[in-house]
Parts: structure tokens; sequence; C-alpha cells
């Protein structure tokens, strides 16, 4: 019998682990990262041992750590960065170095060599973003203060972060400096060093220069596969040239997210590198609980104790001072000190790369990161420990009056689904009446010209929910589907209706009759209180309008969506003049010798007579001193269409 590779043993007992452990961790409340943790720990040499080369495996799976550091500067924009410098800057920076100093103070009593305690203060400093807004988005704290403030903090350590990983290569060369004697090879570390600056300097410089242009050249070639493999080419290639002189992997790929984070291909890159971030970084963790030294811990049980409990009561001192300082409810303080308590996924890259450039001992970092490896199973524990002694304080956390500064911005109450010809004279008209919209369209170009006029552009198909996702669709209120193939745009809006259901759908649908669309109009405006005097009597007059005018027509008509109630302020079409009017009237209806026709039909000549629709009892705003032509009021109730869909009979709305 044929015996299996080497590496397809690996990956089916890595695959195995996580499906067993990472489900039982959850179920019981602790995190999928604790799973990961215990899945390495119970395969690693410390367990059942089916695991050997674990030091190839972590150099592999450090790239899931690249891909999230990637992720991380997409998120980070350096014009959302400043305009949150106070929370952040200012909450974080006090957290980083209160916990550093003691921690780092510490260290040297306890006769530690500097730069030793320096890595490990900065390391033990961090917390784990992972945990701690899993359990903000669990029990719905980000509108509370605790919530908020905690929030600020971890923005600011995954910013910080990268100085740390870049200050451990130059401590190393310190080091490796006091170990020489000859001036010339002290010279060559400094050169060393020099290089290390201009190669950053180089990557951010191409990064603004190049990355743009090279990722529109492949958007155009509308391959999606090809730009999938472009953006882990970028970030794969960054991370090697970084490496090359000496440098932290992730600091490359934290460089390309920030440079990347202001273009529009940004939320295109994070839904195409997530599913592999999802993936290493587990594979990452699982390395991690399998590297964990029992034996160091073993021999210095106590050592390990008094480490990890003296950097969690440092922490949690410096923490608490700081919701006392910035005079947060009582109530909260104990969960914002236990978010924020425990170590991080960041200090075991921090020690494994400090051990690699010679900045701590080997026996140092394996100490450092079983105790922050602990820390991280303890803390869940913890916080369920705490929500059951303190669950009757917790149920009556206020929101806090200034959480939404820290949040992500809120998305656009629209969202328009492709930029070609109809979608552009949608867009126009909603920006002249306000009204701001998120444009997703999978053109280069057009998302240029999208970007000019000061819309949110995403670059991406939407027939991706993670796309839609990210553009907002969750809290939008309207979703105008303007792409020009019928099965895509079937896609979409079938898509939307399961995943977000509250979104009102206006689609763009093939048909030259404008009766069938009157009569699903008027069903529409029933729904919203708004009576429409018949407007299929007139549809002779409106039927050959140029698809410019209707999408005028409906991006007038969008607002009125959005705010659920008629405007006063639209004009309804201008009196056609001369023989225009008369070409455009066709056949006379029957209305009478006096020219006056039945109310909202041409009558004698072809003229206009407005039918006097009005709003119904109980909603705002009125159309009575500017009543709007019927075509008009027709294309107007499309906007309220929430059921659309593209049945065989071609019928605009069902039922």
């Amino acid at each position: 019998m044929a015996q299996a590779p080497v590496w397809l043993t690996y990956g089916f007992t890595y695959l195995a682990a996580a499906v067993i452990a990472v489900p039982i961790a959850r179920a019981l409340g602790l995190g999928a990262i604790i799973g990961y943790l215990a899945a390495g720990i119970a395969i690693g040499p410390w367990g059942l041992a089916l695991v050997s080369n674990v030091q190839d495996i972590l150099h592999f799976a450090e790239f899931g750590v690249v891909l999230m550091l990637f992720l991380v500067g997409l998120e980070l924009q350096p014009s959302r960065l400043w305009s949150l410098r106070r929370p952040i800057f200012g909450l974080g920076t006090a957290q980083m170095v209160g916990c550093a100093a003691l921690l780092w103070a510490a260290a040297w009593a306890f006769g530690l060599p500097w730069r030793v305690g320096l890595v490990g203060a900065l390391g033990l400093a961090l917390s784990s973003t992972a945990i701690a807004l899993q359990v903000i988005n669990e029990r719905n704290l980000m509108r509370t203060d605790s919530g908020q403030k905690a929030f600020s903090i971890l923005l600011f350590q995954d910013v910080a972060a990268i100085p740390i990983l870049a200050l451990l290569p130059l401590l190393g060369v310190a080091v490796r400096a006091a170990e020489l004697d000859h001036p010339h090879e002290v010279q060559e570390l400094l050169l060393e060093a020099a290089k290390i600056l201009g190669v950053v300097g180089a990557i951010v410089l191409g990064g603004r220069l190049a990355l743009r242009p090279l990722l529109r050249w492949i958007a155009k070639s509308k391959t999606p596969e090809i730009f999938t493999a472009t953006s882990l080419f970028l970030v794969v290639g960054i991370a090697m040239l970084m490496l090359s002189v000496g440098l932290s992997m992730a600091l490359g790929a934290f460089l390309a997210g920030v440079l990347l984070a202001d273009s529009e291909f940004r939320r295109e890159l994070e839904t195409d590198i997530e599913p592999f971030k999802g993936l290493l970084l587990g594979l990452f963790f699982i390395a991690v609980g399998m590297s964990i030294d029992f034996g160091v811990i073993l021999r210095t049980p106590w050592g390990m104790l008094a480490l990890l409990l003296g950097f969690l009561g440092i922490k949690a001192l410096v923490i608490w001072t700081l919701a006392r300082v910035t005079a947060m409810p009582y109530q909260e303080r104990p969960v914002f000190t236990l978010l924020l308590a425990q170590g991080g996924e960041f200090a075991f890259v921090v020690f494994q790369a400090g051990a690699g450039f010679r900045a701590i001992p080997a026996e140092m970092a394996s100490l450092l990161i079983g105790a922050v490896a602990l820390s991280m199973l303890i803390s869940p524990l913890l916080l369920v420990l705490l929500d059951r002694v303190l669950l009757k304080r917790f149920a009556t956390l206020k929101t806090a009056p200034q959480a939404q500064e820290i949040s992500e911005p809120q998305s656009a109450p629209v969202i328009i689904a492709g930029f070609g010809r109809y979608g552009q004279i949608v867009a126009r008209m909603m920006l002249a009446q306000g009204v701001p919209a998120t444009v997703l369209d999978h053109s280069v170009e057009m998302l240029e010209v999208a970007h000019t006029f000061g819309y949110r552009v995403f670059y991406g198909d939407a027939t991706r929910v993670n796309l839609l996702r990210m553009a907002g669709a969750e809290h939008a209120r309207i979703l105008v589907v303007a792409v020009d193939a019928p099965e895509q745009s079937l896609k979409i809006v079938q898509l939307a209706k399961k995943h977000f259901p509250q979104l009102q759908i206006v689609a763009r649908a093939r048909r030259d009759a404008l009766a069938r669309a009157a009569r699903s109009g008027r069903g529409a405006c029933g729904t919203r209180g708004v009576r429409v005097q018949p407007a299929h009597r007139t549809h002779r007059a409106g039927a050959q309008r140029p698809v410019a005018a209707r999408g005028r027509h409906l991006g007038r008509a969008l607002p009125r969506a959005q705010h659920g109630a008629v405007q006063p302020h639209v004009r309804a079409p201008q009196r056609p003049r001369g023989h225009d009017r008369r070409r455009q009237a066709g056949p006379r209806p029957a209305g009478g010798a006096d020219g006056q026709g039945a109310p909202g039909t041409p009558g004698r000549g072809g003229g206009w007579r407005r039918p006097a629709a009005r709003c119904a009892p109980g909603t705002q705003g009125s159309i009575t001193k500017e009543p709007v032509a019927p075509v008009h009021q027709a294309l107007q109730a499309l906007v309220s269409i929430a059921d659309y869909r593209y049945p065989s009979t071609r019928r605009v709305r069902e039922g």
C-alpha cells in the first residue's frame, strides 16, 4: 500500500485538529483562537506528537500573520487615523507607555539586561485584538464607553506593533556590534542599518507611484483570478524584499496595506485575501500551540506563575487607572480591564522575531510565549466568570455619547451596483439632491469617473456578498441594480434579498411598455400611502422617452424613497412645444371637444393636464402645489418596490 506524502499527512492532521477543537472552543464561549492553540498543543510534541518539524511549520504559518497585517494596513487610512487622533493616540499611547515602562522597570529590578527587558515589556504590553473584538461584538459593547475606549487602544496597538517589529533588527544589530571588536565590522553593521532604512523608503515611494497603476492595468483585463494572484504577488514580493534586508515580513505587508488603504481596490483586495488569511492565521496559532515549550514551564513552574501574575497585574493596574482618569463608569471598568489585560497574538511574532534577531535569548522567548499563551487561555474564562458575577450590573450599560467617533464611518444610504450609462444618470441626480451614494463596478474607468465626483467607490463584482457587506449593505436603505446583464442583475437581487432583507431594491429592467411599470408603480405607491391617478392612460406620451430621461426621473425620485415622503421641489416634465408636442401626443384620446381630456391625459393639441396627486394623511410633504406628470409619477413609484425579481412573465413586481 502506497504511503501518503508527508505534506498530505500533516495537512490532514491540521484540518482534523482544527475541525474538532475550534467548534468545541466556540461552543464553550472561549473563541476560535483558544481552539487553535488547544489543537496545536494536542498534536504537538507535548501532546500526541503527531507533528515533529514545528519550527519549519511555524515559519510557513507566519505568512498568516503577514496577511493579517496587510489587512490591518488596508483598514488604517492616514486620513482616518488623523481624524481619530485624540481617542486613538491619546489613550493608546498612555496604555502602551504606562504598561511598557512598568514592565521594563520590573525586568530591570530582577536583573535582566536592558535589551531583553525592553523587548519583553513591549511584547507583553500588547493585547489580543482578536479576543477583545470578539468579546466587544458578542456583548454589543461598541457603543458603550468601555467598548469605545478599548477599541481605540486596540487600534493604536495594531499600529504600534509595526515600529516594535522594526526595532528588533536594530536591537539585534546593537547586540552584534557589542560582540565585535574590529571597527570595520561595526561600520558594516551601520551600513546595514542604513540599507534597511533605504529599502523601507523605496517601498513607500514605489508603492505610491507603482501599486495603483499596476492594479488598474490588471483590473482592465477583467480576470478575477489574475487580480487575486496579483494581490498575493504584491504581499509576498514586498514581504520577501523586507526579509532580504533582515526586516520582518509583517512590516512590509503592513506598509503595502497602508499604501493601498485609500485606493478604489481596497475592498476587493480584502475580499480576495480574507480566505487565505483566515486559514493561514489559524495554522499560525496551531503552530504557536505546538511550539509552546512545556519543558521550560515545568522546569521553572514558579517562575512562570510569577511572570504570568506579574504582567497581568501590572497591565490591569495601568488599564484600571486609565479607566478611572477618563471618568469611565465604575460598572464598566472590570470588563474594560479584562479586555486588555491579556497578552496578544502580536506578542508571539515579537518574541519569535526577537529570538531570531538575537535581541533576546531563545530560552527567554519560550518562557514569554508560554506566559502569553496561558494568559490568552485564562482570559475568556475570567470574562465568563465576571459575566456571571456582575451580570446584573452589566445589563444596564449606558451608551457612550461619542461612540460613533471611533467606529467605521457610516455607509451611504444608497448603493448603486453598476456605473454605466444608467447608473451614472441615477448617481448624478442623487448627487444633485444631496443624497450620498456608494458605487460598485468592475470597470476601472467608470470608478475613476465616480471618484472624481466624490462617491465612495468599490472595485469588484457586486454578486459577491462580502463586497456588498463591505460597501455598507447592512446599513443602507436602497440598492440600485444598474448592471447591463440580466443574469447578473438577477443574482445581485437574489443575494441582496437573502442577506440584506431590509434593503429596498430598484433594478433595471429591459421593457418598452410603460403600462406594466405603471401598474406596479401604483401598487408600490399604495404601500407607501401615496394615491396616484391612473398613469396607464398616458403611457403613449412617455413610452418613447429615452433611457437618459427615465434615469433622470429615477434619480430625482430616489431621495424620496430614502426619506419616506414625496418632496415638493421636484419639477414635472416641461411642456412640449410646437410640432414636438403634436408628435409626442400620439393619437388623440377620447377627452371631449374642448381639449380637456381625462385627468392625466393629453388634451387637444397634445397639451398636458397634470393630475392632482397628493400624499395620504399622516405623511410629510405634499405635491399639491406643484403636481407631477403621470409618467414621472409612475417612475417615482418604482423606487418603493422591495420585492423585485425577474420572473418568467417579466413582471416588475410580484403581487
